[in-house]
């Protein structure tokens, strides 16, 4: 290795090196730009924003249900429809219908009150048939409807997505490429070089911005193109925010790495480390929605953090300076990460 450029030039060569071996690789620009933009299509195309939805209501069909269902379907917000008593429960259990309606005086409601849906349906379908029986509201509230840019579920989205692709990059492209180096003995011709664990292994994370600004700046754009999703903060902060977390996660990406010998090994690895952030980081649904025993846990999480940092600046507009805990978190896992990578790493 050449002695231009003195003690940077093994850090220079080296992340030049891993800039080209990511670009040889097809496969790993698909799931770093295209598998994101795919999954948020699909996602934003699943639960799209319909506006008021009717609840869906069956009648029994016994005696009186004809005039039942015509009772509910006048009524607003309601979609009634007949089912057999033999369909009534198999209706129910897959979600075809929140609420079965038994004919009667007075009616009777069949639900599952464990469903939040099926509450709601029962609530209206009372309302609607005390109603139509003459019963008279005491008096009307007023109603304020809200139709906020950034409340759909696509504008709260996005932000875990691009939380999720940080570190699912950090962590696998980083892992996977030192360790797949180390299977195939090339670790081992770097130890007679000049250059120290800490310039390699910093490298990596080098390697891992020049292609952060691609990944995260596709996304961004097909989510305002395709589904008019915000971004209300400033964009530095929101590119520095990305920045943090690409680096918190790196640097946990070559923790795992730095002493694993085998591609199944750092699998394992990469597993046991993801699988619970997607489920516990809100990703897809808020973390919030955990006991609250469980929260303190929650919060020191780094994909936890990243997540919450990404929507505060996307959707509430919120400054660098109101981040501070989030920024510090992802900086702990991050430094704390690599300073113990750097003191265990093998090459062998």
């Amino acid at each position: 290795m050449s002695d231009r450029g003195g003690a940077f030039s093994p850090l220079v060569e080296l992340t030049t090196a891993r800039l080209r071996e990511f670009v040889r690789e097809p496969e790993a620009l698909f799931w770093v730009v295209v598998f994101p933009i795919l999954l948020a299509f699909a996602l934003g195309i699943a639960f799209p924003n319909r506006g008021e939805q009717p609840v869906l209501i069956g009648v029994e069909q016994t005696d009186g249900a004809e005039a039942l269902a015509r009772t509910l379907q006048a009524a607003r917000g309601i979609r009634a429809r007949l089912v057999r008593p033999a369909d009534a429960e198999r209706a129910l259990r897959n979600g075809e219908v929140q609420l079965v309606v038994v004919p009667g005086a007075p009616p009777t409601y069949r639900y599952d009150p464990t469903r939040t849906e099926s509450r709601l349906a029962r609530l209206v379908v009372d309302s609607a048939l005390q109603r139509a029986s003459g019963r008279t509201d005491a008096w009307q509230a007023g109603e304020e409807h809200v139709d906020n840019v950034g409340s759909r579920y696509i504008d709260w989205l996005i932000p875990g997505l691009l939380g999720v692709n940080i570190m699912s990059t950090g962590l696998w492209g980083i892992g996977f490429s030192v360790v797949q180096a180390r299977t195939k003995k090339l670790l081992k011709r770097l130890v007679a070089t000049p250059m120290r664990r800490s310039q390699y292994l910093l490298a990596h994370l080098l390697a891992r911005l020049v292609f952060l600004g691609v990944e995260v700046g596709a996304l961004l754009v097909f989510a305002r193109l395709a589904f008019g999703v915000p971004i209300r903060g400033s964009l530095l902060t929101l590119v520095g925010i990305a920045v943090v977390g690409a680096l918190s996660f790196g640097g946990l990406g070559l923790l795992l790495a730095s002493r694993a010998r085998t591609l199944e090994a750092i699998s394992g690895l990469m597993n046991v480390v993801t699988l619970p952030l997607w489920v516990l980081s809100g990703v897809f649904f808020s973390s919030a929605n955990f006991p609250a025993a469980m929260q303190p846990v929650i919060r020191v999480l780094p994909l936890t953090a990243l997540n919450d940092a990404l929507r505060a600046v996307m959707l509430d507009g919120a400054p660098a300076r109101a981040l501070g805990g989030e920024v510090a978190v992802m900086a702990a896992w991050g430094l704390g990460s690599f300073a113990i990578a750097v003191k265990i790493f093998r090459w062998r």
